[in-house]
């Protein structure tokens, strides 16, 4: 029994360090915070929606409609001014202000489908962000079913295509200070979501294949001894750090190029004639954008392989280097799958923070927030990925200079004969 408990503590040791074991407890932080936001998706869907309802009409199809819109959803508003309006949705958290504008009657009694001016407020990208929208436009539906029953019931005679299909929307969406006509939230966040899965993927694959590579490298070469050959050279330890660093981001970022090339041909083949010009209406990038992006993603591949790095100093051989390369994944997988769910600016600050923490996360959502002119967010994920970058290769120079660089664990002080 004593080499069984021998075994047993001998593998706890090799497999509980901190390496291992803080970037799970980082992973279940997150997934936890997330995992609340998540569970609400069933109450947010059957929640009913948040409006504001103008009725410009007095006739009585447009009481009938706003009767039915009415009686589904939760009505903060219910006045005659637009801008006040949009202010008290707005301020509720609600989803759109809904205007029925005066001649929607006459309209349907002249065999012309009655306008209902829709005026969205987005709250953001993700698709979760987009369910009360959704919710929103599947009233709508209802309340257009409900009208051509009306009618036919009411015997009004009038044509066929007018019957069913009373109404018709004009939709106004307005994002982060911009105001986008003829198009809703979820066309801009399935449009947005299409452009912008190109560098999130870049940063998974580049993280995943580069990062593992370090680290197995590092087991490789303390299984090998070469490590201990090159520490024995006239060589200062920065200047291992950074060739080995540097070596790993050019071979990083070639393969970033390339797959740039083939996802963004694929992206762009995929698309076709369904996709929106965003530029229309204002939602593009320009140079200085594009720089911002590329230097955040080099950041990040060097923030990522500086973190590799530090965590391959724990690897004692190249099977423990194996083990060592999945937290490293995990954290390059969080943020992709976070920020397609929902938006940054629209998690709880606890997942807020977390994810801000990840160097991958930044370059992840770069081109959402330039395309919106949110310069503030991304310029500050770019020094704190410098930061990072900077404090990681800090950190592997000092561990480089330690005896766990090569034993791959703490050395305890043997206890001097005859001593306390």
């Amino acid at each position: 029994m004593r080499s069984l408990s021998n075994i047993f503590s001998k593998e706890l040791r090799e497999l509980l360090t901190p390496a291992t074991v803080l970037p799970i407890v980082i992973l279940a932080v997150l997934f936890g915070s997330l995992g609340g936001v998540i569970g609400d998706v069933e109450d947010e869907v059957t929640k009913p929606p948040v409006i504001g309802l103008i009725q410009q009409d007095a006739g009585a199809l447009s009481s009938y409609a706003a009767l039915v819109l009415t009686s589904s959803s939760e009505v903060v508003y219910n006045g005659t001014d637009i801008e006040e309006g949009l202010d008290a949705v707005a301020a509720a958290g609600g989803t759109a202000l809904l205007v029925i504008p005066d001649g929607f009657t006459e309209d349907i009694m002249s065999n012309e489908s009655g306008t209902i001016k829709v005026y969205w407020i987005m709250k953001g990208t993700g698709v979760l962000d987009t369910i009360s929208s959704e919710a929103l436009s599947g009233l709508m539906r209802a309340t257009d079913q409900m009208l051509s029953r009306h009618i036919l019931e009411s015997g009004m005679g009038l044509s066929v295509n007018t019957t069913l299909n009373p109404t018709v929307t004009n939709e106004t969406t307005t994002f982060k200070g911009k105001t986008m006509e003829g198009i809703s939230p979820s066309s801009i966040s399935a449009t947005l979501s299409s452009q912008n899965m190109v560098v999130p993927l870049i940063v998974l694959m580049v993280i995943i294949m580069s990062g593992s590579t370090v680290i197995a490298s590092m087991g490789l070469e303390k299984e090998n001894k070469t490590l201990e050959t090159l520490l024995t050279m006239p060589v200062k330890r920065s200047h291992i750090v950074l060739g080995k660093l540097g070596g790993a981001a050019a071979i990083g970022l070639l393969m970033a190029f390339i797959y740039m090339l083939g996802m963004g041909s694929y992206m762009n083949s995929l698309q076709g004639s369904t996709s929106l010009d965003l530029s229309t209406f204002g939602i593009s990038m320009n140079t200085f954008d594009l720089v911002l992006v590329g230097l955040s993603l080099f950041l990040a591949v060097v923030a990522g392989l500086a973190l590799c790095l530090v965590i391959g100093v724990f690897a004692r051989d190249y099977k423990s280097a194996q083990s060592l390369t999945m937290p490293i994944t995990f954290l390059a997988m969080i943020p992709m799958f976070v920020l397609m769910m929902k938006d940054f600016n629209t998690l709880p600050g606890a997942v807020q923070a977390g994810l801000f923490a990840i160097p991958f996360t930044h370059p992840m959502m770069a081109m959402n927030n330039l395309m919106f002119d949110d310069y503030t967010l991304v310029v500050a994920g770019i020094v704190y990925e410098a930061v990072f970058a900077s404090a990681m290769m800090a950190l592997a120079v000092v561990l480089f200079k330690k005896d766990i660089l090569v034993t791959g664990r703490k050395v305890k002080k043997r206890k001097k004969d005859g001593g306390a």
